[in-house]
């Protein structure tokens, strides 16, 4: 019998195991089984649903995922729009997830699938209405009241709870020009939407940003709020029960309802700060900026509440009222040594009629303390939709050294100096959009006295020992503005023109100043760039850029301007700043002994910087000028040798590297130049000393340069010049040809050498000649050529060709002069014996042939002279 028990034991034991491996193997193979079949009613429910293109990669069937619930992933999937709205993404997500009983799953595909719970991950979602007043979002395909099969197909939401993970919810409203965002929004929510009526528990996280009228009102807020809400989805009625949000730190509890009605929808909330600390207004700031709300010693109140009531149509919207309010408070961080006190706020928002046009905002009174310095200040801001109107009032000292003293800022900059203000401003945003300035109403004066600035974008710190800024009716005038940096001082003052359309109306800054300096270094206002710190970052621009804000006019007066090493003194003219762009209008200076005067522009508008400038330069030291000023030595090298002075006009356009210096593979243009009292040192100069060495009768540094023009023209790297006539005695010698930046050379020189300079020998052969023969050999051309570089030149010359035509010219002047001697005395000469004729012509010519050549020979390889002519 026993034995019978064991049996049936083991049988029973082997029955369970099979079983629970059969529906093992089951669960793990029903996923394949159903594929298709599930693909299909996923297609099928979207298809009868939704008027959008649908589309996702896989779907994915679990048991395992919510057992005893089947868990369906939809991967990839995206809703695109269809027209108006053709190609806009609806929705996008990584994963949607649906679960259902298992019993959906036998169903036929035709039939409609009921949903206990959604969750989608890592996606958006992308509200938009247009200027016509289309909306994205209506694409539900509305169900047929008269057919029977109304059920079929379709998702039957039968859902217990859902979560959003890592979503973004986009909403963009042209009608009201609204733009809201919400980011990393976390948001789960539990309850059975089976019922009518029914309470929602949710719990949500997210980042908001909101503008409005293209104006940024919240930017990156953390909000969060645990609420249960009830609803009644038969009157779309959403109530606030239970719940606790917060803004940023700020604790906020709701009340009341909101009610979604056929076209509009119906508000009817109260919400305010379940305490009064004063601490909730810290708390309303961002925790990277409010700190520790712990380490934070308070007094006195801070009260936010509402009421928003009313209907949000096309037409109204809700009426509200929003007070914040608090009484003589104070704050202070524990580890930090000064306290905000006397704090008083007293400011409201309203709406009474539900016409948007009709908000307005009042500051009745803001005031504030640190240390003895008090700050107040009151004003309203009314018609805030069509023509908005602001009248503010601003009275106080503010310190900036106390700013980090009493608040917990990390400055990447130090701030010093003394801030007293008095203004009034009274204006409507129509005149300032038509610039109709004199609607504007100002009075009052700014000063900031003894204000330091130090931070990693300036060279040095820059003080201000006092700016004062009067406040008029249409202008605001700059009174006075006293600075120094490094070694350098400014002093300014003038007129801004239209500084409300700049900072409200995104205008260009109109001014008009004069500027003066006793010494201005430029080097003092330029920091290092990020290549010279080795910063690697591609992102980075190391260019300076003129700004283009900027629309003014400075009148300059300078003692002493220092750049690089040029010192320039008495620099007077008119400065434009406008579009990007530095305009030089009749600027002078004195500088290298003389004077030079600018004109032309700079421009860093486009990727690349550029200048144009037209230099007229007037008895300034050609070797001083020629080897401080980079651009000039490279145009014409040689004349860091000469001394003297010389009048020159420039015209040069190219481009700016990153430390605004010329770029001079890129400039073009041309100089022109003529020089007074030269004298050549030729030490210092290769080419020179090589010509010396190779022209026996010349002395370079004798070169008479006085008075004569040189005329070069320039591009890509290449300097081209125009033939320049020399003087040396009664010798011509012309030069012309071209060289690079890069220092090649290829010189070309004509020297006109007269016959005297030849010798003994060959002025007494010339002088055998009639005296008609005689007179016409005056001189001989010799060309020479000048090529490699400046610092290791090599000189050629046509002197063979020269003294071979030269030798056959004479011989056959002298030759015609025997002819025409007479017939008699040419008979005897050529009876004579034919040997001894024929040695004597033979002789003669050679002899005067090689006579000829010692003689240019040594013209041209002139031995070292130790006397001076």
């Amino acid at each position: 019998m026993e034995t019978q028990k064991k049996s049936t034991g083991k049988k029973v034991l082997k029955w369970i195991l099979i079983s629970l491996l059969t529906i093992i193997i089951i669960l793990f193979s029903a996923p394949f089984i159903f594929k298709g079949k599930i693909e299909k009613m996923v297609t099928n429910a979207i298809n009868k649903n939704i008027n959008a293109t649908v589309s996702f990669t896989d779907t994915n069937l679990s048991f395992f995922t919510n057992f005893p619930l089947a868990s369906l992933t939809v991967n990839e999937i995206t809703v695109e729009n269809k027209a108006p709205f053709l190609g806009d993404t609806l929705y996008a997500a990584n994963e949607l997830n649906l679960s259902m009983k298992i019993t959906e799953l036998f169903k036929s595909a035709d039939e409609s699938i009921a949903l206990q719970s959604i969750s989608t991950k890592d996606g958006f979602v992308n509200i938009f209405i247009n200027k016509e007043n289309q909306n994205n979002y209506n694409i539900a395909i509305p169900s047929d009241s008269t057919s029977t099969t109304t059920t079929q197909n379709s998702l039957a939401l039968d859902i217990e709870d859902y979560q959003l993970e890592n979503m973004t919810f986009n909403y963009v409203d042209e009608t009201n020009n609204i733009k809201l965002n919400v980011k990393e929004i976390n948001h789960s929510g539990t309850g059975n939407f089976a019922e009518e009526i029914l309470d929602l528990d949710t719990e949500t996280n997210a980042l908001l940003s909101l503008d409005y009228n293209d104006v940024n009102y919240l930017s990156d807020v953390n909000i969060s709020l645990d609420a249960i809400i009830g609803i009644d989805l038969k009157n779309t009625k959403y109530t606030f029960k239970e719940n606790k949000g917060y803004i940023n730190q700020l604790p906020l509890e709701f009340d009341g309802f909101i009610q979604l009605l056929e076209e509009n929808q119906l508000y009817d909330l109260q919400f305010k700060t379940p305490t009064s600390d004063f601490k909730n207004l810290i708390a309303l700031l961002p925790q990277q900026f409010s700190g520790n709300l712990n380490d934070i010693k308070t007094e006195g109140n801070f009260d936010l509440n509402g009421v928003v009531k009313g209907i949000l149509s096309k037409e109204t919207i809700p009426t509200f009222d929003i007070l914040f309010s608090s009484k003589n408070a104070m704050f202070k961080y524990n580890d930090l040594p000064k306290a905000v006190d006397q704090i008083n706020i007293d400011a409201k928002i309203i709406n009474k009629t539900g016409l948007a046009n009709d908000t307005y905002v009042n500051v009745n009174n803001l005031t504030f303390k640190i240390d003895d310095d008090a700050f107040s200040a009151n004003g309203n801001i009314a018609n805030l939709t069509t023509n908005p109107k602001v009248n503010l009032n601003a009275k106080g000292i503010i310190n900036l050294t106390s700013i980090n003293k009493v608040y917990p800022i990390q400055l990447e900059q130090e701030l010093a100096g003394i801030v007293n203000a008095d203004v009034s401003t009274k204006f409507d945003m129509n005149s300032v959009e038509k610039g109709l300035y004199q609607n504007i109403q100002n009075s009052g004066s700014i000063i900031v006295s003894n204000f330091k600035y130090d931070a990693k974008d300036v060279a040095n710190p820059f003080y201000i020992n006092k700016t004062a800024l009067n406040f008029n009716t249409n202008t605001i005038r700059l009174t006075e503005f006293d600075a120094k940096t490094g070694s350098s001082d400014l002093n300014i003052n003038g007129n801004l023109n239209n500084f409300y359309g700049f900072l409200f109306n995104d205008e260009v800054l109109k001014g008009n100043f004069n500027l003066n300096s006793t010494n201005f270094k430029v080097a003092d206002f330029l920091a290092e760039t990020s290549s010279t710190k080795q910063v690697k970052d591609s992102t980075k621009s190391t260019s300076l850029k003129i700004p283009a804000f900027l629309d003014c006019k400075f009148t300059a007066n300078a003692k002493n301007v220092t750049y690089d090493n040029i010192n320039l003194k008495n620099v007077t003219g008119v400065i434009y700043v406008k579009d990007e762009t530095i305009n030089l209008q009749n600027l002078k200076s004195d500088v290298f002994g003389g004077n030079i005067g600018f004109n032309g522009n700079v421009s860093t508008k486009n990727n690349t910087s550029t200048f144009k400038v037209d230099l007229d330069l007037n008895e300034i030291n050609i070797k001083e000028s020629f080897s401080s000023l980079e651009m000039l030595k490279s145009i014409a090298p040689i004349a860091k040798t000469i001394g003297g002075k010389i009048n020159s006009k420039v015209n040069v356009a190219g481009v700016l590297d990153e430390n605004m210096t010329p770029n001079l593979k890129t400039i073009t243009g041309n100089l022109f130049g003529k020089l007074i009292n030269p004298k050549l040192t030729t030490e210092n100069s290769k080419v020179l000393q090589v010509l010396g060495n190779n022209v026996s009768f010349l002395n370079a540094e004798r070169l008479d340069l006085d008075g004569i023009n040189a005329y070069f023209s320039f591009e890509n790297g290449l300097v081209n010049i125009k033939p320049i006539p020399l003087k040396y005695k009664d010798v011509g010698i012309e030069i012309s040809g071209n060289h690079t930046f890069e220092n090649k050379i290829d010189y070309d020189v004509n020297f006109d050498v007269p016959v005297k300079y030849l010798g003994t020998e060959v002025t007494s052969l010339i002088s055998k000649l009639n005296p008609k023969d005689a007179a016409e050999v005056k001189s001989i051309p010799v060309k020479a050529n000048i090529t490699g570089s400046f610092t290791s030149p090599n000189f050629s010359t046509n002197l063979k060709t020269a003294t071979s035509n030269l030798v056959k010219q004479l011989v056959e002047k002298q030759k015609q002069s025997l002819l025409n001697q007479g017939k008699d005395k040419l008979k005897d000469l050529f009876n004579t014996k034919k040997d001894d004729k024929d040695s004597t012509n033979t002789t003669n010519k050679g002899a005067t042939k090689d006579k000829i050549k010692n003689t240019l020979k040594n013209l041209f390889n002139k031995k070292k002279d130790t006397t001076k002519s």
